[in-house]
């Protein structure tokens, strides 16, 4: 007996290593049947029978199939599962318990039990949950899917359902953190100059609280600007090492939503104790900074203060007043500085231009929510006059920091950015080839060379090769140790000027903090809290973006009844169609190609090169500008449809 089993074990596996495979990850549809993507860029067609086997996202290893010049693969053996921890809806049908992931992709309805230590009578059909996979049918011994309802995010009912769906996706925290009865000022040994006297000031939205940058600003008489750079200064009350400081370590950013922020501090410290009020006297670590008459950084010097702002300004309020418009005029000594501030930014604007990048200016889009978290509206915001005031100030400063650490300490939290990733860069220089636009390769990883070729590239005013370059291009990440940002077109960039907002900020004041005490630095940063704080920024990004689709699908909803037409431009082209940024608002919606032409066959979509051919003709490119017609607004998926418009 065991040998007849050896020999069919042996039998198997030879079967096994004769029949053709694949590897690839499994991609839904709507109508059943799937796809299995492979690494290398083949696809294979998955039946809808095996399908049932699977869930979209699930890596898996298949066998294939051949019916003639058809190929289908059957998944045989999970490898990753798409789906682990994840956002579903409730679904209760009598003793049922079900759940269905919230995903685009996925629509299947996976049978659940509920943990423990959850009352099972606290929750109802339609109710959104935290769940995890336990079972997958591709698994050893599992002979379907089954799911674990770990935590109830949300009632059905629930008006903030958006929000503490999105945070919860994304596994960021419901709510502020708790505060503490006291915040005393911790006594670190740091004399503090008084700079109550001195007539700072801050410029926000007409609705922030947590106030971190206020300015003081003289014209020298030998030409350029002094500027102060006075900021909140958190570790003033926060030890390293304290409950408030490792829950703030985990968070690493207050979370901007519309209608609602999850503070990285508890609200006590960041809207009140820490916020540069005006009339409030603060301890902040401030900057002096020199700023030649040409518009670059002369010499700097940092120093711990306490400060009090004589006054809150409003962007639009400044910018009018700047402008000639409006009735509002800030005081005598105020406006004097406003003034020098303006010519500060011009010529700090110039040197960038010409010795550094600046990015090209994009609108904001504010949402104005009613307390039930309904859009009233949607504001398009420009970068004006006073907004560019402080971005100028804050970079000079941050600079500054960069370089102070990078000098006395040799490591800090740095923002670093790569203009091309080392493994896509050759395929750039090959791409920027076949536009005639010969580049050598340090221009793609050297940022003084780089400089020269995003001039050379702005001067032609390209959307599509502007679009088309984006898909090589890096990310910033956090670092430890110094690096360039090629954005910025700056040598090493550090910030410490949001430290109300930001974790890295925080290490960074303590970093410069210990340099004016004359301490010994502690070891950098470890890789692992750098890694965090990146990966926090990103998923605070895209929480922000999802809290926006859902709102927009809701806002939009009679735009889209009504089949109403918006100017657009083209943001992306896929297999299946385009997506598209409506530019009266910043909605995203996806164009597909059965909405351009009535025929499919008779639209050529090649996403490589980001364009479409309709009957023979190149129709669209990234980039274009076009008018389209809302068709559809799915809040199921919080996605918008759109068709062309005649």
């Amino acid at each position: 007996m065991l040998q007849n089993n050896s020999l069919l074990a042996q039998l198997k596996q030879q079967i096994r290593q004769t029949t053709p495979r694949a590897e690839g990850v499994i991609k839904a549809t709507e109508k059943g049947f799937g796809f299995l993507e492979t690494d290398s860029g083949e696809s294979y067609f998955v039946p809808p029978p095996a399908m049932k086997q699977v869930l979209h996202g699930d890596r898996v290893e298949a066998v294939i199939h051949e019916n003639g010049d058809k190929k289908s693969v059957e998944p045989e053996k999970l490898i990753e599962a798409g789906l682990d921890r994840f956002v579903a809806r409730v679904q209760k049908r009598e003793d049922r318990l079900a759940v269905v992931p919230d995903h685009p992709s996925i629509r299947n309805v996976l049978k659940a039990r509920i943990k423990n230590s959850l009352d099972e009578a606290t929750i109802a059909d339609g109710d959104w949950v935290v769940a995890r996979l336990v079972r997958h049918p591709l698994k050893e011994n599992d002979r379907g899917f089954f799911t674990q309802i770990d935590e109830l995010v949300a009632k059905a009912d629930n008006p903030a359902v958006p929000w503490r769906v999105t945070l919860a996706r994304h596994a960021l925290e419901q709510d502020c953190p708790e505060a503490g009865n006291e915040w005393p000022l911790i006594d670190e040994g740091l004399p503090r100059e008084d700079l109550t006297a001195l007539p700072f000031f801050t410029i926000d939205g007409e609705k922030t609280r947590d106030m971190d940058d206020a300015l003081h600003i003289a014209t020298r008489a030998e030409g350029g600007w002094q500027m102060s750079v006075a900021i909140a200064d958190p570790t003033a009350y926060v030890m390293e090492g304290h409950a408030a400081d490792l829950e703030a370590r985990t968070r690493a950013f207050t979370v901007y939503l519309p209608g609602q922020n999850v503070t990285m501090l508890p609200e006590q410290l960041a809207d009140d104790l820490c916020s540069l009020w005006e009339g409030q006297e603060r301890p902040a670590l401030a900057c002096t900074l020199n700023i030649n008459a040409d518009g670059s950084l002369g010499d700097y010097r940092f120093f711990a203060a306490n400060v009090k702002s004589h006054a809150k300004l409003v962007y639009d309020s400044v910018s009018d007043w700047i402008e000639g418009q409006g009735d509002w005029a800030p005081a005598d000594d105020i406006a004097e500085q406003l003034t020098a501030l303006r010519d500060l930014t011009e010529a700090r604007t110039a040197w960038r231009n010409e010795h550094a990048l600046v990015f090209k200016d994009r609108p904001d889009y504010v949402f104005d929510l009613d307390d039930a978290g309904n859009v009233l509206g949607i504001r398009t915001e420009d970068r004006r006059i006073a907004n560019r005031m402080i971005e100028e100030s804050m970079i000079a400063a941050n600079a500054c920091c960069a370089d102070f650490l990078a000098q006395h300490i040799g490591h800090g939290i740095f923002n670093v950015h790569r203009a091309f990733e080392p493994d896509k860069a050759e395929a750039a220089q090959e791409f920027l080839a076949g536009q005639q636009i010969e580049v050598a390769q340090e221009a793609l990883t050297e940022l003084a060379h780089y400089k020269e070729l995003k001039r050379a590239l702005e001067s032609r005013d390209d959307a599509w090769l502007d679009a088309r370059l984006r898909r090589f291009q890096g990310f910033t990440s956090m670092s430890a140790q110094p690096g360039p940002h090629f954005g910025l077109g700056l040598p090493a960039y550090a910030t410490w000027t949001s430290p109300i907002r930001k974790y890295g900020d925080m290490v960074n004041h303590r970093l410069i903090k210990r340099v004016l005490k004359g301490e010994q630095a502690p070891a950098e940063a470890s890789q692992q809290l750098t890694e965090q704080l990146t990966e926090r920024r990103r998923l605070n990004r895209m929480a922000e973006r999802d809290v926006k689709d859902w709102l927009y699908v809701r806002y939009l909803t009679p735009a889209a009844q009504n089949q109403d037409t918006f100017e657009a431009e083209i943001m992306a082209i896929n297999r299946g169609g385009m997506r598209v940024r409506l530019i009266d608002n910043g909605a995203t919606a996806f164009v597909p190609a059965p909405l351009m032409h009535s025929d499919r066959d008779k639209v050529v979509i090649d996403d490589k090169e980001g364009r479409i051919q309709i009957e023979g003709e190149e129709r669209y490119k990234l980039g274009d500008s076009l008018r389209v017609a809302l068709t559809e607004a799915r809040e199921e998926t919080r996605s918008l449809v759109a068709r062309p418009a005649a």
